[in-house]
């Protein structure tokens, strides 16, 4: 019985001290691990991606839940819900992300770019083509006819991000910055199917268009959209943009995106292998721009274009897992 008992001892101790790459990963936690499903492709792509690795290679109770950049951030900061956003714009809610780290109840696993993300005003290529003088942001102001919208005469129009993107308080804020009011509409598309569907309708008749977009997306690849230049970018003035409440709004650069793959803390300590693959989750931009156009060249659903990601693109994605977690994965597509 001694024996018997010393020899069940070493082999606990054994099995305890295997490396992840000797052992079945496992999820963790019995609890659901919720993943935000932000509006635009990119975001629900990935949480889609998320999805299908948690829920077939570590075997979670993994649930998609609707989000958006600012709920999202302030829902993590309050409540520490949902569990994951795979791709949360950190430098857009700098104020709550900064927050969440003092809070400490809130972690970034990775940077989901390998590049960071680009966003700010954005115009098709042809209209710096045909107006050399349109260079930067500040030169907007002196250049409003060219945006002159027919169906308010008088002013240009600037296309705001829509209404619960972090991208509207800070589009609104250079706005005011710029002294724009005057000369300039700024218009909401309402929606972020709106938004680029303004963009495919101008860039089809060859029509100025100026605005809020970002990259990694299809969209500045499809229409060759380049973003205006802005000035050095000077942290406590962009923070202040990012704040709906900014009482003094001051132009300034907008940093390259930090777009953090952010988790609950707890998952930590309760899921160390789910963990450890949100540590290695990264694509780069150009593969995910890539992915994200035959998304929507073909119509699919951001649910049908993580699964095209995971076909396609298994040597980008087996990177971040061990082997039989891949196999698991694959056998669910």
């Amino acid at each position: 019985m001694k024996h018997q008992l010393t020899f069940a001892l070493c082999a606990l101790t054994a099995a305890i001290a295997l490396p992840q790459s000797a052992r079945a990963a496992d999820c963790g936690t019995a609890g659901p691990v919720t993943i935000a499903e932000m509006t635009w492709l990119s975001a629900s792509t990935l949480a889609y991606v998320t999805q299908h690795i948690l829920k077939d290679g570590y075997g979670c109770d993994a649930q998609i839940v609707p989000g958006d950049t600012v709920p999202t951030a302030t829902s993590m900061l309050t409540r520490s819900e949902p569990t994951i956003a795979p791709e949360l714009w950190v430098s857009t809610v700098q104020a709550a992300w900064d927050q969440m780290q003092e809070k400490g109840n809130v972690y970034k696993a990775s940077d989901i770019f390998a590049a960071g993300g680009e966003d700010g005003f954005w115009v098709p290529d042809y209209v710096l083509a045909e107006h050399p003088e349109i260079r930067t942001i500040e030169d907007l102001k002196a250049n409003w006819k060219v945006f002159e919208d027919a169906s308010n005469p008088g002013k240009g129009r600037i296309y705001n991000g829509p209404p619960g993107w972090a991208s509207e308080v800070i589009i609104t804020n250079y706005y005011k910055a710029l002294g724009l009011e005057d000369t300039y509409e700024l218009f909401s598309p309402g929606s972020g199917e709106n938004l680029k569907a303004s963009i495919a309708r101008q860039v089809a008749r060859k029509q100025p268009w100026v605005g809020y977009y970002w990259s990694p997306s299809d969209v500045v690849g499809k229409f060759h959209m380049v973003r205006l230049g802005t000035p050095e970018v000077d942290r406590a003035k962009f923070t202040c943009m990012t704040d709906a409440n900014c009482a003094d709004p001051q132009v300034t650069g907008w940093p390259t995106g930090e777009v953090a793959v952010a988790v609950v803390a707890k998952l930590k300590e309760e899921a160390p292998d789910v963990a450890e693959f949100l540590s290695k989750f990264q694509v780069k931009n150009d593969e995910i721009s890539t992915v994200l156009a035959w998304g929507d060249d073909n119509g699919a659903t951001p649910e049908e274009t993580a699964v095209h990601f995971l076909k396609d693109y298994p040597k980008v994605w087996t990177a971040w897992v061990p082997a039989d977690v891949a196999e698991k994965v694959k056998a669910g597509l």
